[in-house]
């Protein structure tokens, strides 16, 4: 079974993300965990987290993807934004235990000229501070597409922070796919070569979650631009081969493609058809 869902508006309550999705037939979702674009987040409601926690069990969701904001910035060359990312980051782990057993997601960041090397020493002593061993949420490294100095531009940079990590068992990945392709890993030709040389470098066992997303932009033009399903250059018979392949099709689909409610209802249905095939 395909598990598949998007990115939804927490504006309204979480018990009414787990309906929204519900009535798009996703069984599971994203969700920011505040404004994108902002820093403080809404007081916690833990009657509504109660009421969805009961509700995930009750229609068979698997693990939601919870989203931190763009403004973390853990590799900053700037230290009161590296602390921000690190209190943000926090805070947010502690607001997940009350929703037990999900992923948090985020971009590890851009080195703003300092250099890789330094980049990545941040994030991951960012990550050192912030994992624990009793929390109930795996956090996840984004792959990004290599615009400008972003960290995780590949799969070498990722295993860099993983190795400096303490706390391994609360890290994974989450592997975008028009991140890749814009960052040069030809899933279109070449998937079967490219989760190869993810397993060697990471392991797939590392592997958590997918953004399913076509990309506007051509192979290794590192730009990532988002584009809807077949509209694209990955294109529908490509993102279908990796919801299909068997060392993916267990995990959490979630589309990140520029669309309302109907258009991700449409490519939900879309991709379960292709699976069933």
């Amino acid at each position: 079974m395909l598990h598949i869902g998007c990115h939804l508006s927490s504006s309204k309550g979480f018990l009414a993300m787990g309906k929204t999705a519900s009535s798009i037939q996703a069984d599971t979702f994203a969700f920011f965990t505040r404004n994108p674009r902002g820093g403080k987040a809404k007081a916690l409601n833990l009657p509504d987290i109660q009421a969805l926690s009961a509700y995930l069990s009750n229609h068979q969701f698997t693990a939601l993807v919870a989203h931190a904001p763009y403004t973390l910035n853990p590799c900053s060359k700037d230290p009161s934004l590296r602390e921000f990312a690190r209190n943000i980051f926090q805070e947010d782990l502690d607001r997940l235990e009350y929703l037990p057993g999900q992923y948090y997601n985020f971009h590890p960041g851009s080195h703003v000229g300092q250099g890789t090397d330094t980049g990545i020493k941040y994030i991951a002593q960012m990550l050192n501070q912030v994992l624990r061993k009793d929390q109930n949420t795996t956090v996840l490294l984004e792959t990004m597409s290599g615009k400008g100095s972003e960290i995780g531009r590949n799969f070498e940079e990722l295993r860099r922070i993983y190795d400096l990590v303490e706390q391994k068992d609360k890290l994974g990945i989450c592997m975008d796919t028009c991140h890749i392709w814009d960052g040069g890993y030809d899933i279109v030709n070449h998937l079967d070569l490219v989760l190869d040389e993810f397993d060697q470098i990471l392991g797939l066992n590392l592997l958590k979650a997918i953004h399913l997303n076509d990309s506007l932009n051509p192979c290794d033009s590192h730009k990532d631009r988002h584009a809807k399903i077949g509209a694209g250059q990955i294109g529908v018979k490509a993102l279908s081969a990796i919801t299909c392949h068997p060392s993916l099709r267990k995990l959490p689909f979630i589309l990140e493609t520029p669309n309302e409610l109907s258009g991700y209802a449409e490519e939900i249905l879309l991709m379960r058809k292709l699976q069933s095939n």
